[in-house]
């Protein structure tokens, strides 16, 4: 669950205060990050020339998201009943100088193969919820995310805008790259 909200942190750009936007390319990963105070609305954006089931199945793959994801320790399902998982993670960065690890549980609520939602259950996070969601536009699926995030006080004085979204743009390169080769093969 670390995994995930620091993951998600670092995702962020800051929407509060500064709004980090990038300029969408064919390949590139928009990512606006609100911040005010330790509370993080993060968006983010991008598409990929892969068909929805091809992208689903990378982007709902918990099992294997130590192997996608550079800043994964563990992902592993605790329980499932129909499309509702729980899953324990963690995840590592670091705030500032600092390196930190963060553990969390999260439901999953899956849509196939258009919608994953996410929610904090327990954590190192205060609270973490974010709605993923795959588009098809013709050749291509846009898939975007949007969420929040709150951190416990000092992370939020101490983490950047600009490192939440520098981490959360790598985090969706890797799973993009991931999609591209598994639809190689």
């Amino acid at each position: 669950m670390r995994a995930a909200a620091i993951s998600w942190l670092f995702a962020v750009a800051a929407w509060a205060g500064p709004v980090a936007v990038a300029q969408v390319g064919e390949h590139e990963i928009a990512v606006q990050v609100r911040k005010e105070h330790a509370s993080y609305e993060i968006r983010l954006e991008f598409t990929v020339p892969a068909t929805i089931e091809q992208t689903w199945n990378v982007l709902a793959d918990f099992e294997h998201m130590t192997q996608i994801l550079s800043n994964m320790d563990s992902s592993r399902i605790v329980s499932r009943d129909g499309n509702r998982i729980t899953i324990a993670q963690t995840s590592h960065g670091k705030v500032g100088f600092i390196p930190v690890s963060v553990d969390g549980l999260r439901e999953i609520v899956l849509m196939p193969p258009t919608e994953i939602r996410s929610h904090l259950i327990k954590g190192d996070l205060k609270a973490s919820d974010f709605t993923t969601q795959l588009h098809v536009e013709g050749a291509v699926t846009r898939v975007t995310v949007h969420g929040k995030l709150v951190v416990a006080p000092w992370v939020g004085i101490a983490l950047s805008a600009d490192k939440v979204a520098a981490q959360t743009r790598q985090q969706y390169q890797e799973l993009r790259d991931e999609i591209l080769r598994r639809k190689a093969y």
